[in-house]
């Protein structure tokens, strides 16, 4: 299905196949297609780049479709990689978490840090926590396919641990 370039989200670069790869809901996702574009935000002057995911609802376009900063899908895969490194020591704790120290990773980012931790504000996080734990850990396969992709992919852009790009 060929993504919608009449909307004000202009498509640049696409996946249009997406509906066949999307994790758990392959081949019969209400996600058609993925996209990087220009921002349907974007003021005369001011060109941003953004991703978008397109849901078709079998009849039209769908209002749910997300677009994202490009930064921000970036700072998604790093709360998703954080969070993964802390279930794998999260058992160590009987609510896998500490308490008294919620915060699970702190990278340092445009001078200050993105942040990841634990919603302890959460009143239902000691059942829903649980239930993170076992999602993430069904997906296991799904997501480190991807990860290992994206890691080759970024070795290959010259984003290595010994080849850092600034």
């Amino acid at each position: 299905m060929k993504i919608p370039v009449t909307l004000k989200h202009k498509p640049v670069i696409t996946c249009e196949n997406y509906e066949q790869v999307d994790g758990r809901s392959a081949y019969s996702s209400e996600a058609k297609g993925l996209s990087l574009g220009l921002a349907q935000w974007n003021e005369r002057g001011k060109i941003d780049i953004a991703a978008k995911v397109w849901r078709y609802t079998g009849e039209k376009w769908s209002r749910q479709s997300e677009e994202l900063p490009l930064h921000r899908v970036l700072d998604l895969s790093l709360l998703i990689v954080q969070s993964i490194l802390h279930f794998r020591e999260a058992y160590r704790h009987p609510d896998l978490f500490d308490h008294e120290k919620p915060e699970i990773g702190k990278i340092g980012i445009q001078g200050d840090a993105l942040r990841m931790g634990v919603c302890t504000e959460n009143p239902c996080i000691l059942e829903d926590i649980k239930l993170f734990r076992d999602a993430l850990a069904k997906d296991d396969e799904l997501l480190a396919e991807r990860l290992h992709a994206l890691s080759a992919l970024l070795q290959e852009a010259g984003y290595g641990r010994n080849n850092r790009k600034q």
